[in-house]
């Protein structure tokens, strides 16, 4: 118990966390404006990351790495959380193949073309769907 409340304790400012993950900030903001993180915030909003946010980006990092889009790493983030809350067994995210059927993936990727450019919500891969949905 004590080890969980060490590892999600808010600790690194987006600098220290840059030079962690070897991401940009814009991308480490971009990942927490899609849901994928989200930063604790100070009084004067600055954000705060703990252990659990450096291993959420660095997953995050080897999934986009692998060629997963955003939409299906957000499934198998979800599909952790849910197993991790549900079970005490954990595994390692990077090494499991994401089950998620093609009509599944099609509507995820149909609905972040959709969502793209409303509720403050940006893609950067708008262009490259386009190019699949009329």
């Amino acid at each position: 118990m004590a080890d969980q409340f060490r590892r999600s304790n808010p600790l690194f400012p987006i600098g220290i966390v840059q030079d962690l993950t070897q991401l940009t900030g814009r991308q480490i903001r971009y990942y927490e404006e899609q849901g994928l993180i989200s930063p604790s915030r100070t009084e004067s909003k600055r954000r705060l990351y703990s252990f659990n946010d450096v291993e959420r980006l660095l997953a995050i990092k080897d999934f986009i790495d692998q060629g997963f889009n955003l939409a299906a790493i957000r499934h198998m983030l979800d599909n952790e959380a849910s197993t991790e809350t549900g079970s005490t067994a954990s595994s390692d995210p990077v090494s499991e193949t994401p089950k998620i059927s093609e009509k599944e993936l099609h509507k995820l990727l149909k609905t972040q073309l959709q969502e793209a450019g409303r509720f403050n919500k940006t893609s950067l891969i708008q262009g490259e769907l386009s190019r699949f949905y009329r």
